[in-house]
């Protein structure tokens, strides 16, 4: 695990608007832990925020458009990504416009400028959204699809495909977000010239030109055509007989395949969580990346915490031997059976529920059934775990909880359920005192929750 980050200084950079074709000021500001990356529309007499999450999507249409009522911030894609990739998880943008500023067309300036200014870690670990099974989403009609596989690691495969002269079948990988600056990072968004005109009706691509996208010429048009689409994108004249990348040398062979990877991270950074899991996209766009992140984003908010991994082949940091030491608790009364993960305010226990249990003689003989109390107690044994952990002499504390409330349980748990316990502890202990917040899962989803208040007491 690591800890969350944000920047350490405010940076600005300028440069005209990719639709509006504005000249645009963005601001990157540091923010608080838990903060989020969030939008404010700086020229609005209210200054609107808006959050950088899926669900605030509302167009996809040549760049993803964030709104908020009747606000929109749209071409927010290469600027999330930058952030993604250097693990930034706290930001406050701030923008003059109903767009950010499209610089290049790649995301080179913000890596150049987020190295310039530094990251700083903040006194709060990172919540990662864990792929814990294959996530596949697709667009039948296009023939994009994106699978989500579990990993240890964050990565992405892209595969695009057109019927093109010059642009036809590309792949481009990105292994890990380390690499994103030699690799990525340069990769400029691309257009093909018979688009042009259609997202000009649109009201769409005032400010672009040459230098910030690659223009692709692959159906061949009258010179005439072409120099009356120069003068409307005010640029000089180029000669319509020969198809080719009409921008000049390419960053990388593969430059959009590696954009559209570029833009991929960006969208799927609106699930608003880092992801460990493997990316496959086949024929991405704005469309498929932020419906896959809204479908994710859904999976977040049907519970607070998403269920800790547990991987039974990896040895536990605390057998029961160990616990014994730390926990005065003793048959038949210990409920914790080992402890897989424990941080300073986060840990992790579990318990494998068998027909064997002494409470199922009388809870309920016919139907058993663990109780409601005693998932309670064992989320207080791992609480006190944790607190316990690292004194030392812990043997000759004890801990006693002061309050219990909030107390919520949500499904039955039955003989065979393997309980894992999370427990965490929002803010440092005080004069002995700990509040923590627990939560019991059963196959991944919360049976039991609670808030505790608990004190450390020294033996006599």
């Amino acid at each position: 695990m690591s800890n969350q980050k944000t920047i350490k200084q405010a940076f600005s950079l300028s440069g005209k608007g990719l639709h509006t074709g504005l000249d645009i000021v963005l601001t990157f500001n540091p923010a608080a832990v838990n903060h989020g990356i969030k939008i404010k529309r700086n020229d609005l007499e209210t200054q609107p925020i808006i959050d950088a999450l899926a669900e605030n999507v509302t167009h996809t249409v040549r760049g993803t458009v964030l709104q908020k009522g009747d606000v929109q911030i749209s071409t927010v894609e290469h600027a999330l990504s930058s952030l993604y990739a250097y693990g930034i998880d706290n930001c406050l943008l701030e923008v003059n416009a109903p767009e950010f500023p499209i610089l290049d067309g790649s995301a080179q300036f913000y890596v150049t400028k987020i190295e310039e200014v530094g990251i700083m870690e903040q006194d709060a670990e990172k919540d990662y959204y864990v792929v814990t099974k294959k996530i596949e989403y697709s667009l039948p009609d296009s023939g994009a699809k994106i699978t989500i596989l579990p990993d240890d690691d964050f990565s992405v495969d892209v595969h695009i495909g057109f019927k093109s002269l010059v642009l036809g079948n590309q792949f481009a990988s990105l292994d890990s977000l380390s690499d994103y600056k030699t690799e990525i990072s340069k990769a400029r968004t691309f257009v093909f010239v018979r688009e042009i005109e259609p997202l000009l009706s649109m009201n769409l691509i005032k400010g672009g030109d040459l230098k910030n996208a690659i223009v692709i010429y692959d159906e061949i048009i009258s010179q005439e055509k072409m120099d009356e689409l120069c003068a409307k994108l005010h640029q000089e004249t180029i000669d319509a007989s020969i198809p080719a990348y009409l921008s000049g040398d390419l960053n990388y062979s593969n430059e959009p395949a590696r954009h559209k990877l570029l833009d991929v991270i960006g969208d799927l950074s609106l699930i608003g969580k880092p992801l460990k899991g493997k990316v496959i996209a086949r024929y991405p766009g704005h469309k498929i990346n932020t419906d896959i992140a809204k479908i994710i984003r859904k999976d977040i908010k049907k519970q607070d915490v998403q269920c800790p991994v547990y991987d039974d082949t990896i040895s536990p940091i605390l057998d029961i031997n160990a616990i014994r030491k730390l926990l005065p608790h003793r048959w038949p009364f210990l409920l914790v059976d080992k402890v897989i993960d424990i941080r300073k305010n986060i840990v992790v226990g579990l318990k494998n529920v068998t027909a064997n249990e002494t409470f199922f003689m009388g809870h309920f003989p016919d139907e058993p059934v663990m109780p409601g109390v005693l998932l309670v107690e064992a989320m207080a044994q791992t609480g006190g775990i944790m607190v316990l952990y690292g004194l030392e002499e812990a043997e000759r504390y004890s801990t006693y909880f002061l309050k219990i409330d909030n107390v919520k349980f949500r499904q039955k748990v039955v003989p065979g359920d393997t309980l894992i316990f999370r427990l965490e502890m929002p803010e440092p202990m005080r004069r002995g005192c700990a509040i923590m917040k627990g939560y019991a899962f059963v196959g991944g989803k919360v049976v039991a929750e609670a808030e505790f208040m608990a004190q450390i007491v020294k033996n006599k």
